[in-house]
């Protein structure tokens, strides 16, 4: 059984399949958001981050103005939930 096929037992596809392929590929990191997912990307040793750590590292190197913004426009347009408390830490620490 291939890696995907174990992971799909407890993952949907999406995090199964971009787990096995940057292990496959030997990445440097994979960009996961659901907990269970980043669980086990981290468990097969590799790095993870997310949307908001992305978004984070962006507004570090001045690529966008404010994560705010980014935030919301992601909620509008793609449904894309974080909760409250992990909203008000990156905010923090981007200095909004």
């Amino acid at each position: 059984m291939n890696l995907c096929r174990i992971l799909l037992l407890q993952l949907h596809s999406g995090e199964a399949e971009a787990i096995a392929l940057a292990t496959d590929l030997k990445a440097d990191i994979v960009l996961i958001d659901e907990q269970e997912g980043r669980q086990l990307a981290s468990k097969a040793g590799l790095a993870v981050t997310g949307v908001l750590g992305v978004l984070l590292r962006a507004r570090r190197k001045g690529d966008i103005a404010a994560i705010k913004a980014e935030i919301d426009l992601l909620r509008s347009k793609a449904r894309f939930f974080v909760s409250p408390l992990l909203e008000a830490k990156v905010l923090v620490a981007a200095g909004e």
